[in-house]
């Protein structure tokens, strides 16, 4: 068995890929696309660059992303009564469905990947995941290369 963090960390990874990809298409969502329903489901409407800022992805990624949503009738976009220089997007009925869907599917996923461990084992995961992203994010603030 591989023992190397970046070849446990990409298995890991595949694993989850390969067992939610086909339910991502089967809600007519593509790649990258779930992440922006979840958060705009517990944000509410908000400006793409705050989509970009959170998920630390180039704003046209995340355009690119919300032009296909709104093509498929999972989100819209509307003037920003606050600031009528910018939009806000927002889900409609079929974006919340998708959203409520797709925490459905992850719940059954997390219970089949975690089964075994135990609730400090589960906390202890979480905890050494936060400081792995973190030591991204420091190191790409130190200068760190990012390819």
């Amino acid at each position: 068995m591989e023992r190397s963090f970046h070849m446990l960390l990409y298995r890991a990874f595949n694993g989850q890929r390969g067992y939610l990809r086909p339910r991502l298409r089967a809600l007519g969502l593509g790649p990258g696309q779930p992440k922006l329903v979840e958060y705009l489901t517990a944000h509410g409407p908000c400006p793409q660059r705050e989509l970009a800022e959170y998920f630390e992805i180039d704003p046209a990624a995340v355009s690119r992303m919300l032009d296909t949503l709104e093509k498929g009738g999972f989100v819209l976009r509307r003037t920003d009564q606050g600031n009528r220089r910018r939009d806000l997007v927002e889900l409609t009925p079929a974006g919340q469905a998708a959203g409520a869907a797709w925490r459905a599917y992850c719940a059954e996923m997390e219970r089949m990947m975690l089964r075994g461990f135990s609730a400090e084992e589960r906390a202890q995961l979480a905890d050494y995941l936060t400081r792995i992203a973190g030591n991204f994010r420091t190191g790409q603030a130190e200068g760190g290369e990012r390819p």
